[in-house]
């Protein structure tokens, strides 16, 4: 992405569909539905990258390292567990369309798929529709917005469980959003995901990189009788 820290994005967009008159850029702080939002965001370049949270427009810095670098090693963690899991589906910056005000684009999703009895859909036009079961940010820059504004947005559109990795603070701060309220993660460090059994996140070696610990934390929950439990009880809500 080409745009600076702080910078709102001025480019100009025209096409056949432009009608005199109407919005043609998104800048941040923009007030507006996500019906708008998105025919806007649509014809904007490629390589501009923008959410719409509560109704509020928000263009986000370019991506250093060590956000590039965490979100790879938490990444795969999603994948093995989508992997190992029939009837979910892991996501990596996707544009979610989440109610009337918003059109987030986190860092990761996890869902129960529609077919499996999940609360979300891929729409006609292939973008995910409704609220994941499971949202994931990984927070350097943006860490206001991903503990606030997001949070709030998140849990008021029926998301069920959030994490955000705090790479400055290396601390992983997990929500239940059902109950509106913060989960503080086991004394032996490993956030045990409610919605999804058997995905385990060990706190430290997520922000150490250390892969191959995170892997082998999350192989224990996949052998574990409530992850075999969830795929069972998956397969007999399959339509």
């Amino acid at each position: 992405m080409k745009i600076g820290e702080g910078t709102l994005n001025m480019a100009a967009v025209s096409g056949p569909e432009t009608q005199p008159g109407e919005l043609m850029e998104l800048h941040a702080g923009d007030r507006m539905t996500r019906e708008e939002f998105h025919r806007i965001y649509e014809k904007m370049p490629e390589d501009f990258k923008a959410e719409l949270v509560g109704g509020i427009v928000h263009v986000p810095s370019p991506l250093k390292h060590k956000h590039g670098s965490s979100h790879l090693v938490l990444a795969t963690v999603f994948g093995v567990y989508e992997a190992r899991t029939p009837g979910v589906d892991a996501g990596d910056n996707t544009t979610i369309l989440l109610g009337d005000e918003g059109e987030p684009q986190p860092d990761l999703y996890l869902r129960i798929l529609e077919e499996y009895g999940g609360q979300s859909h891929i729409n006609a036009d292939g973008y995910v529709a409704g609220a994941p079961e499971l949202l994931s940010e990984v927070a350097v820059s943006s860490q206001s917005i991903d503990l606030h504004a997001k949070r709030v947005d998140y849990r008021r559109n029926g998301v069920l469980e959030y994490v955000v990795a705090c790479l400055r603070e290396r601390q992983l701060r997990w929500f239940d959003l059902r109950a509106d309220s913060e989960i503080q993660i086991a004394a032996d460090g490993v956030c045990r995901i409610r919605t999804f059994p058997g995905l385990c996140i060990h706190a430290e070696s997520l922000f150490a990189k250390d892969g191959a610990h995170l892997l082998s934390i999350l192989e224990q929950g996949l052998a574990t009788s409530e992850h075999e439990a969830f795929i069972r009880k998956l397969q007999a809500a399959k339509k």
